[in-house]
């Protein structure tokens, strides 16, 4: 749900039209147009402010792309969450990640870096509009505020480009834009971490709109930059802050929602788990406003959204729901035995028998997964096949944590375009759950085994809730849910793999798991297995897939920004 709308920002969206230069640059992406001084005058009021700070706002979702910030292709499918689905034939340029075959001229690379850099000079622009701005009406908490979204943005989208090419361009308010495209690029994450630093001290604690960053959500993102870098110590005490002291913009404590699905559910957005997010709006008369990126996902030849099949969870994480008699997973890796494994509707026509898996899940898996016979939300139970595009080459297992309830047509759903999958559902980039799991893996990293215990624990208590597991229409469970609590972990080693692998069940299919696979130097170890379990299932899908840990932990510099900055750019190991 949209809520940078409160507080008079659609007002100031009027100035976007004359802000338009802040994202509008030709295929040589770090060369900015530069505005007229009539247009920099235009924008230098509070108004005109806002309006290109929403304007880097909007790069979030792409702006039309199916990318954006969401990493469902990049973080999730190349994590081992989910496979492409759909068919072969269908958006072919995602087969290269499936494969992770990606060339120094494919498609996606070129759009993340292209969508990044533009969120990136957006943010810059409207910093340098804030900071140069004369108008009298421009108070000095409004401007610090402005500049602390701006470098919050900024850094949002260059912390975005190191996830992915790990080597980027960095520049700042103070490197002027017409040296953007003579930047080489490089390591710069602790600039990075820096700027993110910087945005706390700048930030207010509430904000007049719900979607719009505050000190907490820096500060938490301050905290995961320094995961990212390893410096566990660091982002250890800021994580603690965050969890005793956090707020939303509104001013709410920040907390785990009772229900899980709840954090998947449009009805719920902006509530006090939700730090930081994409914002989305239905029904607005343009499809861009709304969540862009999940289209795709909805379920092909059904009322649920007609189309087209992709992102479908895969086996691997599908069986890492599995829970043994204490209902603990299996975190050493036999949730792969055939003992282990989930019972699929895999080659089963929806018109023969099929029985649900009776033994016992993690009642997780239910609200991120469809899977035949189960609720699926509010449509009833999953028919199976017949409500997958093409089983054989995307598996049995539907997306479910970002689909559409049907009593929200219409409302919360926006059926204006080509596919009715679109809606007004919000993105978490950063969720409460998600720093309960970052200090549990500072606090083993950092040797404290009870709090990393205790910290998981919260997030299996949530889980544990009852009321909230899904349910057949007589109020049944809809499966043998059962969720335990670790009573200790032994050692450090213990520990870290406890903490990896609740990220994995919590986390699932939400854009994290390849960079924590990086971050964690855990890459190499999981994904050839995991392509090898894979394939056994889906060998139209994987048959091609190698994973080669010297080049394929980040991707490959656009050769089409190479040319264009000639001498400039440097490619990536590998490439």
């Amino acid at each position: 749900m949209n809520l940078l709308r409160n507080s008079g920002l659609f007002v100031a969206a009027a100035a976007l039209g004359a802000a338009t230069f802040l994202a509008s640059c030709s295929d040589e992406f770090l060369t900015p147009s530069v505005p007229s001084a009539l247009t920099a005058d235009a924008l230098s009021s509070p108004a005109g402010i806002q309006g290109a700070i929403v304007g880097a706002y909007s790069q979030l979702s792409g702006r039309g792309s199916r990318f954006g910030s969401y990493n469902w292709v990049s973080g999730s499918i190349q994590g081992g969450d989910a496979n492409k689905g759909t068919e072969t034939g269908d958006f072919v340029a995602i087969n290269e990640v499936v494969e992770y075959q990606l060339q120094t001229t494919s498609r996606l690379p070129s759009d993340k870096w292209n969508q990044n850099y533009n969120g990136a000079v957006a943010a810059n622009a409207a910093i340098n509009i804030a900071l140069r701005s004369e108008d009298p009406t421009v108070t000095e908490s409004f401007r610090n505020n402005m500049v602390g979204q701006g470098i919050f943005l900024r850094s949002h989208y260059f912390f975005e480009l190191y996830k992915h090419f790990e080597n980027f361009v960095y520049f700042d308010e103070n490197t002027p834009a017409l040296e953007y495209s003579t930047q080489p690029n490089m390591n710069m994450l602790d600039a990075v971490i820096s700027d993110m630093a910087r945005a706390v001290d700048l930030l207010p604690e509430t904000q007049g709109a719900l979607g719009m960053a505050n000190r907490w959500a820096a500060r938490t993102y301050h905290a995961k930059m320094l995961m990212f870098a390893g410096r566990y110590a660091d982002a250890l005490p800021i994580l603690k802050d965050v969890m005793e002291n956090g707020k939303t913009s509104g001013g709410a404590d920040y907390q785990l929602l009772d229900n899980y699905s709840d954090v998947f559910n449009a009805e719920f957005d902006n509530n006090a788990e939700s730090i930081f997010a994409i914002q989305a709006a239905a029904n607005t008369g343009s499809v861009n406003n709304a969540n862009y990126a999940f289209d795709l996902a909805h379920l092909q030849g059904t009322p649920i959204g007609g189309c087209c099949g992709f992102w479908q969870p895969s086996f691997d994480l599908v069986d890492s729901y599995r829970v043994d008699d204490d209902g603990l997973p299996f975190t050493d890796g036999s949730y792969r035995d055939p003992a282990n494994r989930i019972a699929s509707d895999l080659n089963v026509e929806s018109a023969d028998a099929f029985t649900v898996d009776g033994k016992p899940v993690d009642p997780r898996l239910d609200h991120g997964v469809g899977r035949r016979g189960i609720p699926y939300l509010d449509w009833g139970p999953h028919q199976g096949k017949a409500w997958i595009r093409d089983q054989a080459h995307g598996g049995p297992f539907s997306p479910k944590k970002f689909i559409y309830y049907s009593r929200q047509t219409g409302t919360l759903q926006d059926g204006s375009s080509w596919t009715s999958g679109y809606t007004a559902m919000n993105f978490n980039i950063l969720r409460y759950a998600d720093v309960l799991l970052l200090a549990a893996e500072a606090a083993a990293q950092t040797d404290d085994l009870d709090l990393a215990k205790d910290l998981v624990n919260m997030i299996r208590m949530r889980a544990a809730n009852e009321d909230s597991w899904v349910k057949n229409d007589d109020g049944s469970n809809a499966a043998n849910y059962q969720i335990g609590m670790y009573d200790s972990f032994d050692s450090k080693a213990e520990a870290l793999e406890k903490v990896y692998f609740e990220r994995k069940l919590e986390l699932s299919n939400e854009g994290h798991r390849f960079f924590d696979l990086v971050r964690w130097d855990r890459a190499a170890d999981f994904l050839p297995g995991y392509i090898d379990y894979e394939e056994q299932f889906l060998p139209l899908q994987f048959g091609n897939a190698t994973f080669n840990a010297n080049q394929d932990r980040f991707w490959p510099i656009p050769q089409t920004q190479i040319d264009l900055q000639q001498g400039v750019l440097t490619q990536n190991s590998g490439y």
